[in-house]
């Protein structure tokens, strides 16, 4: 992890979110903050694209499943 004071930091911006996209930027303030930089991970998909899953079961199992559970 690479350290910049806030003063380096605002200076070479650019160059720091260039370094952010691999590897972890830590801030320092003169009042001791410290801040981290780090690039957000983005995805192409839909958070809800989920591998299918392959099981035994087939579609009269299932719906005599749902049919059992709504008649209790």
């Amino acid at each position: 992890m690479k350290v910049f004071t806030y003063s380096e930091a605002r200076q070479n911006l650019s160059k720091l979110l260039s370094l952010a996209q691999d590897e972890e930027i830590e801030i320092r303030r003169k009042d001791g903050s410290v801040f981290i930089l780090r690039s957000k991970r983005t995805t192409d998909g839909s958070p809800f694209d989920l591998p299918g899953v392959t099981t035994k079961a087939k579609t009269d199992d299932v719906l005599e499943a749902i049919s059992e559970s709504r008649s209790r």
